[in-house]
This record gives C-alpha cells, sequence and structure tokens, in this order.
C-alpha cells in the first residue's frame, strides 16, 4: 500500500532526499564519519552551510543586503527573537491578526514588554477571510508589521505582500519555497524547516542588514548580530537538519527548476482538491477563495463524528494525517512541496468514495 504523509509538519520529504540520506548515512563525503556526529566546525560542515546558503539565495533571489541564518528553536523562537532584535526603537509592534500563529506571536512579543497594536483581525470572519492593510493604517511609530504570510491552521495566504512604509516581518514557515515572494517587500522572513525544506530542528531567518542593531539585555542564543559574526555557529549547529535542507533546496534547484516551477505544480495539486470540495455536497472548505493556501486545504463535513471516520478510514488507505488541528477541528490536507501529484488524486478518489457510500446510506450511524 502506498502511503502519503499529509501531515501539517514535521512533513513529507521528496523521496530522493530520503534515499540520499539513507546512502549517505554512515559516511558522509567518504570522511568514514556519519552526517549525525561530525563537528559543526568541521571543513565537511562548513561546505554544507555554504552551498545551503548559495542555494537559498539563488532560489529566493535574495538581494546581497540580506543576511541568511539557521537557528534552533523553530518558529516559535522567533516570536521572541524578532521583536527582540527589530523593536528597539518604539519597542511598538503591529500585527495582522489572521488566525492561531499570529497569536501566538502577538502574546509572545507582550510577555516580553513590546506594545502589541491589532491593526486588523479575521476573527469576524471566523479566519475565513484575511485581514487586509494598506499603507493608510500605518505610520513610523511601529519597529515593523508582523505577518503570517501563510495560516497553517485555517489554510489562508497573503499571495501578494502590501508596500508599507514600515518593515514586515513575514512568519512564512508553512508556505516557504512553496510560492515566489519578492524578498525586498520583507523586512525579515523566518521559516521553520519541517514543512517545505527538511526536518524539525532548525529554522531560517533572512534579514535585512539595516535593521540589525547591536542590541543589549538578548539571549546570546537569539542575537542576530551575534549569528552574523559567527555565520550562524555561535553555538553547536544543527548539523543534520541543516544538511537535509541543503540536499532539499538542491533538489528544489536542479530537480523541479526553482520556485516558479514549484509553485505552478502547487497550484495544480491546490486546484483539482478545491475543484472537488467546491462541487461536493458532503465536504466543505469555507475560506475565501481569494485568500486560500496552496499548502493547507481544510475541509469538513460539519460533522464530527463523521469527520472522525473519515480520517479512520482514510488512513486504513494510506492517506495519513489528514485530522484538522485540534483547535478547529474538521481535516486538513498539507501539499507541501515534496507530495506528489498522485497523493492528491488518491485523496480526491477516497473523497469521492467516501462522500458516494455515504449519499447511498452504506455509512451507518453506529460505524462512527
Amino acid at each position: 500500500m502506498t502511503v502519503y504523509n499529509f501531515s501539517a509538519g514535521p512533513a513529507t520529504l521528496p523521496d530522493k532526499v530520503i534515499k540520499e540520506i539513507q546512502n549517505n548515512l554512515l559516511s558522509i563525503n567518504e570522511s568514514g564519519m556519519s552526517i549525525l556526529e561530525i563537528s559543526h566546525r568541521s571543513k565537511d560542515f562548513v561546505q554544507i552551510l555554504e552551498d545551503a546558503k548559495k542555494d537559498l539565495k539563488d532560489l529566493m533571489q535574495i538581494p546581497d543586503n540580506y543576511k541568511i541564518l539557521f537557528f534552533q528553536g523553530g518558529g516559535s523562537g522567533q516570536f521572541a527573537a524578532a521583536p527582540m532584535n527589530l523593536a528597539n526603537k518604539h519597542q511598538k509592534i503591529a500585527l495582522l491578526d489572521s488566525g492561531y500563529w499570529a497569536k501566538k506571536a502577538e502574546k509572545e512579543a507582550m510577555n516580553l514588554g513590546f506594545k502589541v497594536d491589532q491593526i486588523k483581525s479575521g476573527i469576524d470572519s471566523k479566519y475565513y477571510q484575511l485581514p487586509q492593510i494598506n499603507q493608510t493604517y500605518l505610520t513610523g511609530e511601529y519597529d515593523y508589521l508582523h505577518m503570517t504570510v501563510n495560516n497553517t491552521i485555517e489554510g489562508t495566504a497573503y499571495h501578494e505582500i502590501p508596500q508599507l512604509n514600515v518593515p514586515i516581518v513575514g512568519d512564512m514557515s508553512s508556505n516557504f519555497l512553496a510560492q515566489e515572494y519578492n524578498v525586498s517587500d520583507f523586512g525579515m522572513i523566518f521559516a521553520g524547516a519541517q514543512k517545505n525544506v527538511g526536518p524539525a530542528g532548525v529554522t531560517i531567518v533572512i534579514v535585512r542588514e539595516d535593521l540589525i542593531d547591536q542590541v543589549k539585555a538578548i539571549p546570546s542564543i537569539l542575537n542576530y548580530k551575534l549569528f552574523i559574526e559567527k555565520d550562524s555557529m555561535y553555538n553547536t549547529s544543527p548539523v543534520f537538519p541543516i544538511y537535509a535542507c541543503g540536499l532539499v533546496l538542491k533538489w528544489l534547484k536542479n530537480d523541479i527548476g526553482g520556485i516558479k516551477e514549484m509553485e505552478k505544480i502547487n497550484r495544480k495539486k491546490a486546484t483539482m482538491l478545491y475543484e472537488y470540495l467546491d462541487q461536493s455536497k458532503l465536504f466543505n472548505n469555507y475560506v475565501n477563495k481569494n485568500d486560500r493556501s496552496l499548502t493547507n486545504v481544510t475541509f469538513t463535513t460539519n460533522d464530527d463524528e463523521l469527520n472522525q471516520l473519515f480520517v479512520k478510514q482514510a488512513e486504513q488507505k494510506g492517506l495519513k494525517n489528514l485530522k484538522g488541528h485540534r483547535s478547529i477541528g474538521g481535516m486538513r490536507a498539507s501539499l507541501y512541496n515534496a507530495m506528489p501529484i498522485e497523493g492528491v488524486k488518491a485523496l480526491i478518489k477516497f473523497l469521492q468514495k467516501f462522500e458516494n457510500e455515504y449519499t447511498k446510506g452504506e455509512i451507518k450511524s453506529e460505524e462512527y
């Protein structure tokens, strides 16, 4: 039975990358040492790190005045690091409340003593529609605007980035490298690797140099200036996750043909699934069509017990991790870069089967 992993993260990785990791696990670059045991100061790892930065810069066309950093602590760690590094002039942050992760970022910044203003919120639409903003909403009193570019839980995404007179900090954890964005539209981008880039354990930060000052009273492990000076090796780097990310970047660059080609594939996958959901009499997606995510597709039958049965039966057919986030329930299919189009076709086929059986009364209430 073929298994397709629709998990929101840690998520599916390209088969080619997993096989390459397997083939080289006992000895990296004929060193006689595993990637799991080499030093972060070794020549092998320094080359791995430099290659990853170069490939990422090429893929995203990152301007020379931006720095690429690799941190531990996940995207949640950057909820603290971003304000401590960037909100030094006014200690005041603007935020678009687009759902669960935006609220997490807001809470973390406020816990650290920063003032956070929700400029707009999508709560009135139950986060099915994204809050929008233009330059008239912001003044220079804010150090930056925090934006969750793709909302993993709610299934929404900003496909266009507003032009503002304050820097934008973009949490791009769940659609990083999945569609094209102009890095220059952001003051900073951060992304946990475990969605589209590699295994959990490393977070990528892309930050504009002029935003970074020498700050005081900040933990060294979160200090952007220090990590620039130490080339992301202030402490022991997450060697294996960075190595795996490097392989994924090469796969995306050399096998797929770059982010533009990857976005075409992702749009095709997402369109297929949304088209089925839009015509379905059983399954529903309530997200505003212009705000739909390419990478996280949410849907529901509006019956919790029926949802549970669907997830259970899908699991038995090799369609794994379709349960929605505990905060909103329902189902969620994460169509990250490494999800093949065959996986989406298999999911649609099972959706059709389940709906047909339900319509015919072949799914009985006592089954769930």
